[in-house]
């Protein structure tokens, strides 16, 4: 019996700063995946859109872009961010475009110590600290409700608006509990600021524990999102699965990249767990434009997406080849400069590929 054929139509949108580097080697990746199995293929097309893009359009992304989005499978995307463009601008413009219009309002932020990456974890290691972070990522701090009045004036007032629903609140915290019930422990720390925050974060917590109830097999407890810094950084091991809003996630998410070792090990997958719109993948480490093109960038975090995108379809026999040749390269000591080594990125992109031709898996 001949195997189906498996193919994916993959979106590719470099964007910013290091955005090509990773992006690229990201896909030189992807094809090597592919190559180990004959029955597995990749349709990637490429977007332009970004900065440059903005400079001579005066848009980030085509009035229609997400139409054009919407017939693939999944997006790779790589970062948003420019000197001489505003970073409102930049972000407003693409990443939560796409991500609002898509209503991928998961973001999982998965977080490890790999072998080989040193830590500034004092006597942590590999197995001290495992996260998922799930950040909310449709609403909250992040929803684009205010505005500015009497602009230039003493008098000038500028509003920022966090919206937080019953709806936005409850599907994230029932993806978030399903998601620590997955996982070995079955652990879910949620993260609040309700002693300050007296509405929206307290509408949090009580939701919170109206979800648990349906979980009974998941232990859960609360943290205020300053202590929670505290014990991201002096207790790793008490953590597993983590759920916050879109600012305190996004906060948090970027300590424990740097807990890890480097944001350059950080992945990112904005997930619409319903699955109607295709979900985006990306590096957590932003467009880092004072590095950009000097062949340097740390591209693990993006392998590491890969690994999320390649599971979100379903490939997980190639996600966990792809994660073990990302493991052993970096156990092996092949790491860029921002995690104490010396390779250049298509140093590693090559050990990467090589990694997964030669694996048993």
């Amino acid at each position: 019996m001949w195997a189906e054929k498996r193919s994916y139509r993959i979106a590719a949108i470099p964007a910013d700063g290091i955005g090509p580097d990773v992006v690229g080697a990201g896909l030189r990746v992807l094809e090597a995946v592919a190559a180990r199995d004959e029955d597995l293929s990749f349709e990637i097309t490429h977007y332009d859109w970004g900065s440059d893009y903005y400079k001579i359009h005066g848009e980030m992304m085509p009035a229609d872009g997400l139409d054009q989005l919407k017939a693939h499978d999944a997006i790779l995307f790589g970062a948003v961010g420019s000197k001489d463009v505003p970073d409102h601008i930049t972000l407003w413009g693409l990443r939560l475009q796409i991500c609002q219009g898509f209503d991928q309002y998961a973001n999982i932020r998965p977080t490890r110590i790999l072998p080989g990456i040193p830590t500034p974890l004092h006597g942590k290691g590999v197995g001290d600290l495992d996260w998922v972070i799930v950040r909310e990522n449709s609403e909250g701090e992040y929803s684009g409700h205010g505005g500015r009045v009497h602009r230039g004036l003493p008098e000038e007032v500028a509003t920022e608006v966090a919206i937080f629903t019953r709806t936005g609140v409850t599907r994230i915290m029932r993806y978030a509990f399903r998601l620590a019930q997955a996982r070995p422990r079955k652990f879910l720390t949620v993260v609040t600021k309700s002693n300050a925050q007296r509405h929206g974060m307290v509408m949090w917590d009580e939701i919170a524990a109206e979800v648990a109830q349906d979980f009974p097999d998941v232990t859960w407890d609360k943290m205020l999102v300053d202590a929670m810094t505290v014990r991201m950084t002096r207790y790793p091991e008490s953590l597993d699965t983590i759920v916050a809003t879109n600012l305190h996630a996004d906060i948090l998410s970027d300590l424990a990249g740097a807990l890890a070792g480097s944001l350059g090990v950080a992945p990112t997958a904005n997930i619409d767990p319903e699955r109607r719109f295709p979900s985006m993948f990306e590096p957590i480490h932003g467009s880092a434009f004072d590095i950009a093109g000097k062949g340097i960038a740390n591209p693990v975090a993006t392998f590491w997406t890969v690994c999320q995108m390649l599971e979100h379809l379903g490939e997980i026999e190639s996600a966990a080849r792809l994660m073990k040749a990302i493991e052993d390269v970096c156990a092996s000591g092949t790491m860029t400069p921002d995690v104490g080594g010396q390779a250049t990125t298509q140093i590693v992109t090559d050990a990467v590929i090589q990694a997964i031709r030669t694996s048993n898996a």
